[in-house]
């Protein structure tokens, strides 16, 4: 089915419930650092400022030539050639993956029942309440974000940044925060730029005390969120808009003042080239 996204709320795509799952073992001992918002840490390099980008999660292809940018899922390789960036679910489990998170590491109810994401039913939250569990979901996904530096991604990008408003009040911002403070500082400390994705009403925290470098957005234009995260991280904000929720020609959109200079349009379920649904528009340049 084709969710129909809400303002401010997640905006993922249906890729997420049919992906093959490839977790890479491993564990890693990491700190809470509070990082200042003065740009990006020492030997990061973030993805080029209007560059022409493409979302490959639905299954990685070629680019186009014009492509400067490539997200793909970390089971995928990098796109050679071009600034990758690595995906990566740092808040919820992904669709087949539960069993992969320690028990202490699901997020539960008062009933004592697993809290699942209410659009993603296959997707668990995460329990980041405490110190301890933050480490314990860091175990998990520290060995990730390492496996995408050795595979030769140039970034990554963390998901589900704003599960705590799906908690029921379990969590709060502050939890996700400290959490993405040492998702940031595990991927700086592999030599990789970190995507904030979407969460725009969080932008200004997450760049200021947790670090975040750039921010990959969907739909900003669409929600007239684009300022929120332009604002923040200047020219480094790639946005993705989906050919079904568009209300004007998308070259208006790319012309619009307030437009990331970093956009493309695509398909809902990030189709590869052949298939019947495959849409790819850049802007013009």
């Amino acid at each position: 089915m084709i969710l129909s996204p809400q303002h401010s709320a997640p905006r993922r795509h249906l890729w997420r419930g049919v992906r093959r799952s490839l977790g890479r073992s491993g564990a890693a001992a990491v700190l809470l650092l509070a990082l200042s918002g003065c740009g990006s840490a020492p030997g990061i390099d973030l993805p080029p400022a209007g560059g022409t980008p493409d979302y490959q999660l639905g299954g990685a292809y070629d680019p186009a030539p014009e492509v400067t940018i490539v997200g793909r899922d970390r089971s995928a390789d990098p796109a050679p050639g071009v600034y990758s960036i690595c995906y990566v679910n740092g808040f919820q489990t992904q669709p087949g993956e539960l069993d992969v998170f320690p028990d202490e590491t699901l997020l539960r109810g008062q009933d004592g029942k697993i809290r699942f994401d209410p659009d993603w039913p296959d997707e668990a939250l995460l329990d980041t309440s405490t110190a301890e569990r933050r480490a314990a979901v860091l175990a998990v996904i520290s060995p990730w974000v390492e496996g995408c530096a050795r595979d030769g991604f140039d970034a990554v990008e963390f998901d589900n940044l704003d599960s705590y408003t799906r908690s029921g009040g379990v969590l709060t911002r502050d939890h996700n925060l400290a959490l993405a403070s040492e998702l940031v500082r595990v991927a700086h400390g592999a030599g990789l730029a970190a995507g904030q994705k979407n969460a725009a009403e969080d932008a200004a925290v997450l760049q200021e005390r947790a670090g975040f470098d750039f921010a990959v957005t969907e739909e900003c234009s669409v929600f007239s969120e684009c300022p929120a995260y332009t604002d923040v991280y200047g020219e480094h904000v790639i946005d993705i808009e989906y050919t079904d929720e568009l209300p004007r020609p998308f070259i208006e959109m790319c012309a619009d003042p307030d437009a990331p200079g970093t956009m493309v349009l695509r398909d809902r379920l990030l189709s590869v080239p052949g298939d019947p649904d495959y849409a790819f528009t850049s802007c013009p340049r």
